[in-house]
């Protein structure tokens, strides 16, 4: 596997650091997930298991070994520099104070390995004002102008999705990617830095250059789009469907199917923006048409007419869907003291020639220490007595 022989310390709590890991771990590399004697508090969030395991820890830490530590007490330092000495990158998701505490800042690290690669992802970056506060995904949603646009009713609305925290993970996974490039070519490691404030600005990029260059703050939008229409959803008979017409050509395919062909030539919807400022009238009219359909007969009319469209589904049908399974998106997880196997959705890209590494279980809470640590040089009786001190 391409990441076969790269070993990861994850300090990452949470979702930024730890799905950034998961990535890695889903190629091949050893990771190695350091948390406080008894498990930390992301292990705990939303329980689907007997033992308190959350569903989110279980999406997060696949494929991962699980060593119990107080990294701050002096035996646990000892511990993480002996690690440190063996691993490529570690992760932490923490402000730069906090990495310091703990002997994880750069500096530290790269003094007693050069190689060695920090990943980084805090809430608003290393400078300025907000450097050391702290803070989660929607406060990131929040400062990037997403919340007010998605709005409706006067009512900012922020996504129930956390998509800041994982562009931030996808972000940071690509910096080791460079990072583990560079080093093959000079031989060092390097920090890499992402921040939810960060991620959050670049996704919403699009909208902020429109403001500086066209001078408009937009208004809030709830399920319309500003650059496109109809782009909304719509009630069926026995459901809801989404649509999203972009482009002159998905535009005019769109009227000929809702028998309205006039609307191609009409000067008020000439282009995507033009449509977007008349959305609301576009959204009516795919209203009126979806209303006399059943989800699936809307569906199978706008495929056969290439508009793009999708059911919205609940949670409780999103991986029933048949494309999800004709994809292999969904791989069953067994996890001890859970009722049945969960279904993990693993990292969403393919490699031609490379595979994915087989798909092992969220550890328990130090299932791996014993084994850890004797790589690194405890003997069993050194290991029982960090036990005892409860350092591990």
């Amino acid at each position: 596997m391409p990441l076969t022989g790269v070993r990861v310390l994850d300090f990452g709590r949470y979702i930024a650091g730890p799905y950034c890991a998961a990535l890695l771990a889903d190629y091949g590399a050893d990771v190695i997930r350091i948390e406080a004697p008894g498990g930390n508090e992301d292990r705990f969030s939303v329980p689907v298991a007997a033992d308190g395991s959350g569903g989110m820890f279980l999406q997060m830490n696949r494929n991962k070994r699980s060593l119990t530590l107080k990294p701050g007490s002096d035996e646990g330092r000892e511990i993480v520099r002996r690690l440190v000495r063996t691993a490529d990158v570690v992760v932490a998701n923490m402000p730069d104070d906090a990495l310091e505490k703990l002997g994880l800042d750069y500096p530290t690290l790269s003094a007693q390995r050069p190689e060695i690669i920090l990943v980084t992802a805090s809430a608003f970056g290393s400078e300025g004002p907000l450097a050391q506060h702290v803070g989660f995904d929607a406060v990131g949603q929040a400062m990037s102008g997403a919340v007010v646009i998605g709005g409706h009713d006067g009512q900012p609305s922020r996504a129930q999705v956390n998509y800041v925290d994982f562009t931030t993970a996808l972000h940071c996974a690509f910096g080791v990617m460079l990072a583990l490039r560079e080093r093959d070519r000079t031989g060092r490691g390097q920090r890499v830095s992402g921040s939810l404030l960060g991620s959050a600005l670049a996704v919403s990029n699009g909208l902020t250059i429109d403001h500086a260059l066209n001078g408009i703050d937009r208004g809030m939008m709830g399920n319309r789009a500003f650059s496109s229409a109809p782009t909304d959803i719509f009630a069926t008979s026995d459901g809801w469907v989404m649509t999203q017409v972009v482009g002159n050509p998905i535009f005019a395919r769109w009227a000929r199917l809702v028998a309205r062909p006039e609307l191609i030539d009409d000067p008020r919807f000439a282009s995507d923006i033009l449509r977007g400022e008349h959305g609301a009238e576009l959204s009516a009219i795919m209203a009126d048409w979806c209303a006399g359909r059943t989800n699936e007969q809307a569906l199978r009319e706008l495929g056969e007419a290439r508009v793009p469209a999708g059911a919205v589904l609940k949670p409780s049908e999103a991986l029933a869907h048949p494309q999800v399974a004709a994809a292999g998106l969904v791989e069953p997880m067994t996890y001890p003291s859970a009722a049945s196997a969960a279904p993990i959705v693993r990292t969403p890209i393919g490699l031609s020639a490379s595979a994915k590494a087989p798909l092992a279980p969220a550890p328990q809470a130090g299932e791996h220490s014993d084994a850890i640590l004797a790589e690194i040089g405890y003997g069993a009786g050194a290991i029982s007595a960090l036990r005892a001190q409860n350092i591990i």
